[in-house]
């Protein structure tokens, strides 16, 4: 070998092994940084081997009147909810998504463009499920117990609470929803997400949690009522809220 070729074949190797534990570093972050830090995805739960179908209301479409009419019931639940499920059934064929729980689902979608039907399908879906087990006709007018003193511990009273709630439901731009969750540290925190996201969805939210409240600020959920007047509907829902749900939803998640 020459001794210009030697010189040249020793540099290389030195700079590649000086260079390697860069290389290898930013490789690190990079993979570190395709997942939110510190969410580990549940285990799967049974495999699902029915379709997905919608779940009848637990009232009548009239018992929330007159907070939320009877129509707007009718086609939030009968057409939109219904679509999400149509739609989730028809997206998860042939993925490896076909016959997981809709949780699992939630849990483990991604924000790839490939995944974006099953995202926003399996979002409204769970979404809307959820949405109507926390409301209810006759409600009591406040939470009680262990939530009521959640509540009162971080937002100073339940009152403060509901301002809080509702400013940020106003501030959602376009679509989305508004939460009160349970965060991995057993305090609430209120947030807000796009379109159907929600803050199980681990791989996507911003801040995870479980939801013991959510509101529906798509407005369809409110226009034939309230026109484009997002705060009267906000301020309506507190009267079908049902707490006792709700509180039972808070207990179970601080366990």
């Amino acid at each position: 070998m020459e001794k210009r070729t030697f010189l040249k074949t020793g540099l290389l190797v030195s700079v590649g092994a000086v260079m390697a534990p860069f290389i290898q570093a930013c490789k690190s972050t990079v993979s570190a940084a395709d997942k939110p830090a510190g969410n580990v995805l549940p285990a799967p739960q049974n495999r699902r081997a029915a379709a997905f179908t919608l779940p009848p209301l637990p009232y009548d479409t009239a018992a929330l009147e007159p907070y939320v009419d009877k129509l707007t019931m009718e086609i939030h639940h009968g057409k939109h909810h219904q679509a999400y499920v149509n739609n989730l059934n028809d997206a998860v064929k042939g993925t490896v998504y076909a016959d997981y729980e809709l949780e699992d689902i939630v849990s483990r979608i991604t924000a790839a463009d490939s995944d974006k039907k099953i995202r926003n399908n399996a979002g409204g879906h769970w979404n809307h499920s959820f949405f109507w087990q926390i409301m209810s006709p006759g409600t009591s007018a406040a939470p009680e117990g262990k939530l009521a003193a959640a509540l009162t511990s971080t937002y100073t009273s339940v009152d403060k609470f509901k301002e809080e709630f509702t400013n940020a439901a106003k501030g959602v731009f376009g679509s989305g929803w508004v939460w009160l969750c349970v965060a991995k540290d057993k305090t609430l925190f209120i947030s807000t997400t796009p379109n159907q996201d929600n803050p199980l969805m681990l791989q996507i939210a911003g801040k995870t949690g479980t939801p013991v409240l959510g509101l529906d600020v798509w407005e369809h959920a409110y226009y034939l009522k309230h026109q484009n007047k997002r705060p009267d509907y906000i301020s309506a829902f507190f009267n079908v809220v049902n707490w006792k749900e709700v509180g039972a939803r808070y207990e179970k998640a601080i366990l």
